[in-house]
């Protein structure tokens, strides 16, 4: 594993960690939205990460798999919609409230979306020092060769 290629981990981790942060940020801005473009209320998004299938592989990546296997990052497959159905809230006043004054409320648990939230910036920071440790063992190597 060369520098650029743990680099490239620790970098393809931080996208990915950013684009769960972002649908975080977009469940918890519309945990009371009761209308959507589609109709009904807002559903709550998820990431799904995978590993990232290296391309064609180099002669030395290859001989890598061989010995300690080749690093692979992570990317976003998909961005899944959750299914589950929707938090029902008596309040007839509500102009979205059908005949037995029950409003359909988005299927967003703030307490899961602060835990998640948590999680994503844990992740993010364990792969900024992943990325800053790279760089400070490149510059100890290079200050080897003065």
């Amino acid at each position: 594993m060369d520098f650029f290629s743990s680099l490239e981990v620790s970098s393809s981790a931080l996208a990915a960690e950013r684009t769960r942060m972002n649908l975080i940020a977009g469940n918890m801005a519309n945990v009371n939205s009761t209308r959507t473009a589609e109709g009904g209320p807002y559903k709550r998004k998820d990431a799904v990460f995978t590993a990232q299938q290296p391309g064609s592989p180099t002669f030395g990546q290859t001989l890598s798999r061989f010995g300690a296997g080749s690093p692979q990052g992570v990317e976003v497959t998909a961005i899944l919609e959750d299914q589950s159905a929707p938090r029902l809230q008596f309040d007839p006043k509500h102009p979205d409230a059908d005949a037995k004054g029950f409003v359909a409320l988005p299927n967003v648990n703030i307490i899961e979306e602060m835990a998640d939230m948590i999680t994503a910036s844990r992740a993010y920071e364990a792969n900024i020092t992943a990325a800053q440790a790279a760089k400070a063992m490149a510059m100890k190597t290079l200050e080897l060769g003065r």
